[in-house]
């Protein structure tokens, strides 16, 4: 088997030889100037795309402000025109509300005033009259 392999290594060896030589050398700088040529024509490609993305995102931001200052007045508006009109329906409101009679001190200093004369009357009849008292007064 080892007879086998390296025959089959010997013909290969012998049949790459006559390629190499076959081979033609290309000027190295041939090749390099048409990389460069391919490499500035997509730089110039690339730029004009470049410049084109500008300007178009320039025009979108300008629509885009002119717009959102568009929407943005006639929000302003519609919100306006609705505060004044709540502003109409609660002087309305307050017109048909009775006024009050009491303000909420003077409301709770009249409950206060009611509770302690309650308390008064209540004690009073609580007690009663009691002749050990007067008795011991006289």
């Amino acid at each position: 088997m080892r007879t086998a392999s390296r025959a089959v290594l010997a013909s290969l060896a012998l049949t790459a030889l006559p390629l190499k030589a076959e081979v033609t050398t290309v000027p190295i700088t041939s090749i390099v100037n048409a990389e460069v040529a391919s490499l500035n024509a997509q730089l110039d490609n690339l730029e004009q795309r470049l410049a084109e993305s500008e300007r178009m995102r320039s025009e979108l931001n300008s629509q885009l402000e002119s717009g959102a200052a568009a929407q943005g007045n006639a929000q302003v508006s519609r919100l306006n025109q609705d505060n004044q009109r709540l502003k109409m329906q609660l002087k309305a409101a307050q017109a048909q509300q009775p006024g009050q009679l009491f303000s909420e001190q003077q409301k709770w200093f009249a409950i206060g005033g009611g509770v302690a004369l309650l308390a008064f009357l209540l004690g009073a009849l609580a007690r009663g009259t009691s002749q050990k008292r007067r008795a011991w007064m006289s």
